[in-house]
Parts: structure tokens; sequence; C-alpha cells
């Protein structure tokens, strides 16, 4: 990736096909390398696995985040809700129909250039395109790298979910 600043980055959000595949799954493992590195497992070895990346894919939820025609990112946006989300010990500020934003990763080679900014914009656009304004997800305790973008994204930390038998942070945002 060459060096430009953010505001040379044209990026474009597609959804992600069988070919893709392969760039997902690298994606999803960079991303769990990289909370090692910073002291922490959200992602163990076996979610997500790649029967996930490929149901997200079949399933038209799977998306890639391309910077100046590069892939850079892989997130799945879900329509579908999610069922744990129903008993929040906190209060969610968004009602429904809502969108579940799951498994935001980047490749190292864009570390550093405010991609998540950018993933969220896109996101925020998509949503906005299929008519849908509330936006709910959930992080673990100690990924403070994903809280802090989520608030400068503009979520609010709502209370907390149990996901995979795990108490997560739940975080929601109304699209204006």
């Amino acid at each position: 990736m060459s060096d430009f600043s953010e505001d040379e980055m044209k990026y474009s959000f597609e959804k992600a096909e069988c070919p893709d595949l392969d760039f997902c799954l690298r994606a999803i493992d960079e991303g769990r390398s990289f909370q090692r590195e910073q002291g922490f497992v959200q992602w163990a070895d076996n979610y997500p696995d790649r029967g996930l990346i490929e149901e997200d894919i079949k399933n038209g939820i799977g998306h890639i985040l391309y910077i100046n025609g590069e892939k850079a990112g892989y997130v799945a946006v879900d329509f579908a809700g999610e069922p744990v989300y129903k008993d929040i010990k906190g209060k969610w500020n968004t009602g429904e129909p809502y969108v579940v934003i799951r498994r935001i990763t980047f490749i190292r080679a864009f570390a550093g250039h405010g991609l998540s900014r950018i993933m969220f914009a896109a996101i925020d656009d998509f949503c906005r395109l299929h008519g849908v304004n509330n936006i709910r997800l959930n992080t673990g305790r100690e990924n403070s790298r994903m809280q802090h973008s989520l608030i400068n994204a503009g979520y609010s930390y709502c209370g907390t979910v149990v996901y995979r038998g795990v108490e997560r942070l739940a975080y929601d945002k109304i699209l204006l």
C-alpha cells in the first residue's frame, strides 16, 4: 500500500463473493494475531472459522472494505438481528429493525491509516441505503481499541450481553 493521507483515500464497500474467501480468512487471521499482540483473545483459534466466513459470504452479509482499489478489511453486516441482544443488562437506545455488526478486521498493510473511521462510515452509508437506522454490536471488555473506535464513530455504551458464553460490552448507534 502506498503512503497517503486519509483525505487521499477513496473507499468502496462491497459484498464479499466466493473468490474473496482467502482474503477474508487472511483478514480474520491477522485480526486475531493483532488481538493477541495487544494482550487479549477476543477471537479464539476456532472462532471465527472458515465455515462461519463461508456462511457470511453465502448469506450475503460478508463485506470487504476497499481502499484505493485494494482489499483492506472485512466485516459482517447482519440484518437478521441477534437473539442474545434481547437479554441486555442495561438498555438499548435503538429500536427495531436494527443491523448487527460482526467481525470487523483489517489486514496489517493498512494498519495506522484510520480505517476504523472509514469502515464505520461505510457501514453507516450501507445501512442508510437499506433503510435501517439502528446499529448494534458487542465487543470484549479488554478490546479498548475497538471501544475507542466505537465512541469516536458515534456509538453509545448500553450495557452488557452474554455472547457465546462470555459477557461482552454492548454498543449501539442511531443514524441521523
